[in-house]
């Protein structure tokens, strides 16, 4: 059966200082696009899949470009509507040894966030597709992006298609009178995969990891003990994997995983990444790669390993988007971690 995959969520205009400087540090701002669930269907079309993303754009030049991009990687964007309105911008700042990296949202009144309830034919979009993945950002928005959000997953899973989540919780975006547990405790119902680290477990389900992550070391049994209490409360979840980041600096970071799929707790390869380049849409190149480890391998420990050697080298591309391939994700996978030159 072929596999289709539609994402749906914002997508962003993203400024950011060259290199390693501080916001303004020279006159000049590197301006590209980002957003999680349009990178997840970035790093799915460069996997070979035939991915969809689902959004609300400005119509000016600026929503033009942004489509012109997402086409670039192969990623279907006939469904996207343009609407009067604005795009949401990121300021991102790269952050260097003991200094991390800051980021400034201006996205206040977007077009995805206006936008209301019962304006996407959800059915339409969703016409051919196998899987659906959403993250805990775009309920975040506003109330209308939560109901947007409630449409999508209960269409997808009314039309059998197979739900996927990054919890992705985000404190500078829950300020319209809802509170991250209120909305994501009850979308979590409809999902079939969730994507987390310990923080979106607690701040999104309000379900408590007895791990200590400032100190930079991590404890697996925590872990396996916090996929099973979310595997208890949700029954109908068949799996859940959790990141783990062992930040020991801004540039240096263990890498590794884990994912429970209610019969086997898998702890994947641990990767300690050095001088990263840039690690935002790490954790989405991980969504992208657990959805494609759970469509083309049978072993779930291998899908996992997959899903964290693709987002390990994310680390070491600038921007949001994971521009890797699978034969590179596999490689890295069978040890091949050198950095020749390749000729």
């Amino acid at each position: 059966m072929k596999q289709r995959i539609v994402t749906f969520g914002e997508i962003m205009l993203r400024l950011k200082p060259p290199a390693f400087e501080r916001f303004f540090q020279s006159p000049v701002l590197e301006a590209t696009f980002g957003g999680g669930e349009a990178n997840v269907a970035v790093s799915l079309a460069q996997f070979g899949l035939d991915t969809a993303y689902m959004s609300v754009l400005p119509s000016n030049d600026i929503g033009n470009a942004c489509i012109g991009e997402l086409r670039r990687f192969g990623v279907d964007t006939s469904s996207i509507i343009q609407d009067n309105g604005r795009m949401g911008i990121y300021f991102l700042e790269t952050g260097s040894n003991q200094r991390p990296s800051k980021v400034i949202y201006d996205r206040a009144d977007s077009c995805i966030a206006k936008a209301k309830p019962g304006s996407i034919d959800w059915k339409s979009v969703f016409n051919g597709a196998t899987w659906f993945h959403i993250t805990g950002i775009t309920p975040a928005l506003s109330q209308s992006a939560a109901d947007l959000s409630f449409e999508a997953v209960k269409t997808a899973k009314e039309m059998g298609l197979t739900v996927s989540c990054d919890l992705n919780y985000r404190k500078n975006l829950w300020k319209y009178g809802k509170t991250a547990p209120e909305v994501m405790c009850e979308l979590a119902k409809y999902v079939d995969y969730a994507i987390a680290n310990e923080e979106d477990c607690q701040k999104s389900l309000g379900i408590k990891a007895d791990a200590n992550v400032e100190k930079g070391e991590l404890d697996t049994d925590v872990y396996k003990r916090l996929t099973e209490k979310v595997l208890a409360d949700y029954p109908n979840l068949k799996g859940i994997a959790i990141t783990l980041r062992e930040s020991k600096s801004a540039d240096t970071n263990g890498w590794s995983a884990c994912f429970n799929n209610r019969k086997n707790f898998y702890h994947s390869k641990k990767y300690m990444i050095t001088d990263i380049v840039d690690r935002v849409g790490g954790g989405d190149s991980f969504s992208a790669g657990i959805i494609y480890g759970l469509l083309n391998y049978e072993n779930h420990e291998d899908a996992l390993n997959f899903a964290v050697a693709a987002s390990c080298l994310k680390h070491t591309i600038s921007g949001d988007f994971n521009r890797v391939s699978v034969k590179e994700v596999q490689n890295l996978m069978g040890g091949d971690a050198s950095g020749r030159v390749q000729r």
